[in-house]
């Protein structure tokens, strides 16, 4: 049935809003993404609050070199003996236990997929390259990092069958990059043989392990 005169014009007004704000959209997104010019220097403030923080774009879905490389995370620590005397273990593969426990899980749980990756990031993007903090943060990413190495240590078992983790005094990571082999059809050569980059010798205090984060907790939540 033919919508009334009233009726057709709050269609027609309504259609105009949604057509000019449609528009303006469009316009903004282009403006995002296109190269510098005149009017984002201009209006870039203006473009930039349209956008941020609904409609930002994340390109990397299309980057044009995706991680080619499987990177893990190890984990070696200094034990204080009984004689009084110290020992260093061999290295941990922490990655290796998150895989183990992903692989052949239906439901893997978030901090499986993602703490040990999202720890290191946190840490390298809040360090420079000779490990000295750029920031505010670079100290609590250092004590994040250190407290997930010390949770997965204290789940480790010594020759004595004992766990590891009190006789723990200082830890080191350390970041191992295998680039991944070329198709065994594909002409490229590709670099297999690992590469490194460890980071410092980290004391580790109470407040790193879990009964001292624990209560640490407690008292600042008093």
């Amino acid at each position: 049935m033919a919508l009334s005169l009233p009726y057709q014009v709050v269609a027609a007004v309504a259609l105009a809003v949604v057509g000019v704000f449609a528009c303006v959209h469009l316009a903004m997104v282009f403006l995002h993404v296109a190269p510098s010019n005149t009017l984002t220097k201009r209006h870039g403030e203006a473009v930039s609050d349209w956008i941020y923080p609904e409609f930002e774009q994340n390109w990397k879905l299309f980057a044009p070199n995706p991680l080619q490389a499987n990177i893990s995370i190890e984990v070696r620590a200094e034990l204080a003996g009984a004689d009084g005397g110290r020992r260093t273990t061999g290295w941990i593969d922490l990655t290796a236990q998150d895989i183990e426990a992903i692989r052949h899980n239906p439901m893997p749980s978030h901090a499986q997929q993602n703490q040990l990756r999202r720890a290191v990031d946190f840490y390298l993007n809040t360090h420079t390259d000779d490990h000295r903090p750029n920031g505010m943060r670079g100290t609590l990413s250092e004590q994040y990092i250190r407290r997930i190495a010390m949770l997965r240590l204290e789940a480790v078992e010594g020759p004595d069958g004992r766990t590891v983790g009190p006789d723990v005094r200082r830890i080191q990571l350390r970041t191992v990059s295998r680039t991944v082999p070329a198709a065994r059809w594909s002409t490229e050569r590709t670099r297999t043989t690992p590469s490194y980059r460890d980071f410092p010798w980290w004391r580790i205090t109470e407040a790193d392990r879990t009964a001292g984060a624990v209560t640490s907790r407690t008292e600042a939540g008093r």
